[in-house]
């Protein structure tokens, strides 16, 4: 397996367990919100805080799927817009990228 399929597993997997955590955070499985309505108030805040992470975290899962899909058909370092090679740099910094630079900035 390559360094940025295995790399890719890794986020994958992270990011599922974090979206496990913000599940179990909605379903309050820690316990009901506090009688206190300040309180409550912050943890209503709270919860839309995590409905955010968790929005960022599924989207973040579905582009690591496509690149995980693009890596399995040969294609993980070729930019799908314009088909060139995907610079190496780019993809240690965001290993889940399907474009290279130029195509990324249009």
């Amino acid at each position: 397996m390559s360094n940025r399929k295995s790399e890719l597993e890794t986020l994958k997997a992270d990011l599922e367990a974090r979206l496990v955590r913000y599940q179990a955070h909605q379903r309050r499985e820690t316990g009901a919100l506090d009688k206190d309505f300040e309180e409550q108030a912050s943890q209503t805040q709270n919860d839309e805080v995590v409905d955010s992470l968790e929005a960022e975290t599924r989207a973040e899962l579905v582009q690591i799927a496509h690149a995980l899909d693009r890596i399995n058909n040969g294609l993980g370092d070729e930019c799908e817009k314009c088909g060139e090679e995907i610079d190496p740099r780019r993809l240690q910094v965001l290993p889940y990228t399907t474009v290279c630079v130029d195509c990324a900035a249009d």
